[in-house]
C-alpha cells in the first residue's frame, strides 16, 4: 500500500515536470527573438506596399483586360491596359478619349470611346459620326459601314460612347449615353502584350 502510494506520487511528479520543461519554452523564445527584426522590417516594407497600392487602385489607376472585339482595330481582346483614374477629378473627358465604362447592368467592365460630350446633339448618318449638324474629325482606323442613327441630344454629364468596331459593338446606340459617374477612367497605357506596348 505504502510503496503505490510513493509510485503515484513518483509518476505525477514525473507529468508535471514533462509539462513545464523550461527548455521547450527558452528554445521559442530564442526563435522570436532571431525573427523578430526580420518579421519588423518585412512589415515596414510589406504594410507601406500594400498601402500604397490600395490607394492607387481606389484613386490613381487601375488594370483592366479588354473582352470582345468592340474597338478593333485600335484594341484586342485579351490585351492588357492600365487606366488613368484621376485625370477626370482635374478636367472633363474628351472627345476621342478611349474610357472604361462600369455600367451596373453589365458584369464586365466595357471599353468605348466618346464621340459626343453633354449638351451636344449627335447623329450618324452613313457610318459619318455627326454633332451638332457637324462631321466630326476621327483621325484613328475605324469601322466605316453605313450605318445611320438618329439625332439625339445628350444630357448634362452625359456622354455618348461608341465602339471603334461600330457594326460589332455594344455601345450608347444600345445602352443610351453614359454618365459621368459611370466613367472609371481614360485609358492610359497598354502594356500587355509586351511588343504592343503603347502610350495612349
Amino acid at each position: 500500500m505504502h510503496d503505490t502510494h510513493n509510485s503515484e506520487q513518483y509518476n505525477q511528479n514525473n507529468i508535471d515536470h514533462v509539462g513545464d520543461d523550461p527548455s521547450a519554452s527558452d528554445e521559442a523564445s530564442g526563435l522570436w527573438q532571431l525573427a523578430r527584426p526580420a518579421v519588423k522590417e518585412a512589415l515596414q516594407i510589406v504594410a507601406p506596399a500594400l498601402i500604397l497600392a490600395m490607394v492607387v487602385h481606389l484613386f490613381l489607376a487601375q488594370a483592366t483586360v479588354v473582352f470582345g472585339q468592340s474597338m478593333e482595330p485600335n484594341l484586342h481582346p485579351h490585351q492588357r491596359l492600365i487606366v488613368d483614374k484621376i485625370s477626370y477629378r482635374l478636367h472633363a473627358p474628351q472627345r476621342n478619349d478611349i474610357v472604361v465604362i462600369d455600367l451596373p447592368s453589365m458584369e464586365e467592365l466595357l471599353v468605348k470611346r466618346i464621340v459626343a460630350m453633354p449638351g451636344e446633339v449627335v447623329e450618324i448618318r452613313s457610318g459619318v459620326v455627326y454633332v451638332n449638324g457637324q462631321p466630326i474629325a476621327e483621325p484613328f482606323p475605324h469601322d466605316t459601314t453605313p450605318i445611320d442613327m438618329a439625332p439625339m441630344t445628350l444630357g448634362p454629364l452625359s456622354y455618348f460612347v461608341l465602339g471603334d468596331n461600330r457594326s460589332n459593338s455594344n455601345d450608347s446606340r444600345a445602352f443610351g449615353p453614359v454618365t459621368l459617374d459611370q466613367i472609371l477612367g481614360r485609358v492610359w497605357l497598354r502594356y500587355w502584350p509586351l511588343d504592343e506596348f503603347f502610350l495612349f
